[in-house]
């Protein structure tokens, strides 16, 4: 029997299984299709440390003072991203060369200054542009933008290499993983929980409950209700061409995030909505992609002249105000969450560690508010 029961795939269950592991714990992961299917391998690999402009716009000062608590998470999560690739023997292509956040009118440059404000008081170095110094530092910003502020702890990291990487670790420090093993009931016992998965029946003493969009169905296996919700969204990435885009790029006039890969493909998204298709599968948007190819336009010119050769949609998972939810079930010894919502890639390191020490009854290695992010 194993000590901890793993549910799903993604970067989320992975990295949760590597750190255990890697802690001489005994895990078995339970992944419906195959690792690194969903969300954790089809998002664009952003790294991201700040308070995010949309959500911002749309719910407010009050509700971005409500979401700062978590920003020392994600930058930790970040500085695991650092170490990771070297920890498990892999290259994750993670370059940190800062996020760059532009505006084009002074309001919105009102705008990113009450952001910053916030992001420093909670311990996030934001360093704010004037028109000479964003074009100093970003000479591929279109010279329309006026301003706009960097993030230095900001990057990349390859999302298709990443999770598997991490299952592979797992695995070789004698984590068991499952593929093709749905989760179809979980049920309290006198030795903890029985997960029925697959053709089998198995059983641990905890379990953590990292499925990404399915959180909220397997807690419910449990009697718990998580404010989850999915939300279809887009991708789309150009050909391969010469060094052009140095930084992760983001817009205040509208959704965009915009960087550049290690073999020369800029990646192009921000979040713009896909559809549904008759069979509930998502799938590309004309419209949203070709408002999101305006505003990337709008930010680099220079994009003008390169081919998009790929476009594609996912399924991600968010909560209306975005915050993780890291710990224990209340009134369910044993029983994990383990789900960064809209950011996470960027948490899934930060969130692994720290639950992989809840698992253990050890304190997590960086400072972390347990009650902030408690289900």
């Amino acid at each position: 029997m194993p000590d901890v029961i793993i549910i799903g795939g993604g970067i989320a269950g992975c990295a949760t299984a590597w750190y255990l592991a890697a802690d001489g714990v005994e895990v078995l992961l339970l992944e419906q299709g195959d690792l690194n299917a969903s969300a954790s391998g089809a998002n664009a690999g952003s790294l991201h440390a700040q308070i995010q402009h949309e959500p911002f716009v749309e719910q407010g000062e009050a509700w971005a003072k409500s979401f700062a608590p978590a920003l020392p998470f994600f930058a930790e999560s970040i500085a695991l991203w650092q170490s990771a690739g070297e920890e498990i023997g892999a290259d994750l292509e993670v370059v940190q060369n800062g996020g760059i956040l532009v505006a084009k009118t002074d309001d919105e440059m009102r705008l990113i200054e009450a952001k910053s404000r916030i992001e420093i008081a909670a311990g996030l170095d934001m360093q704010l542009l004037g028109r000479s110094d964003l074009q100093a530092k970003a000479p591929y910003i279109s010279d329309d933008m006026i301003g706009g502020v960097y993030c230095p702890i900001e990057g990349k990291a390859d999302p298709l290499r990443a999770a598997p990487a991490f299952a592979a670790a797992a695995e070789a420090r004698g984590a068991t993983i499952r593929r093709g093993c749905r989760v179809q009931s979980i049920r309290r016992c006198d030795s903890g929980y029985e997960v029925a998965a697959g053709d089998g029946i198995f059983t641990a003493p905890r379990v953590v409950n990292a499925a990404g969009i399915e959180t909220g169905r397997i807690a419910s296996m449990v009697g718990a209700s998580l404010p989850i919700q999915a939300f279809p969204i887009q991708l789309c990435v150009t050909e391969p061409v010469a060094p052009l885009v140095t930084h992760l790029v983001y817009s205040a006039s509208d959704m965009l995030t915009l960087k550049q890969s290690s073999v020369g493909t800029i990646l192009i998204g921000g979040g713009w909505t896909a559809v549904i298709d008759d069979q509930g599968r998502p799938q590309v948007s004309p419209e949203s992609l070709s408002r999101n190819l305006a505003v990337a336009l709008d930010t680099v010119p220079a994009l003008a002249t390169i081919n998009i050769v790929r476009t594609w949609a996912s399924i991600v998972n968010g909560t209306e105000n975005w915050r993780p939810i890291l710990g224990e079930l209340p009134g369910l010894p044993g029983f994990y969450i383990n789900h960064v919502p809209w950011m996470g890639f960027t948490g899934g390191p930060g969130g692994a560690r720290v639950v992989a020490s809840m698992v253990q009854g050890k304190p997590a290695p960086f400072e972390f508010d347990a009650s902030y992010f408690s289900p």
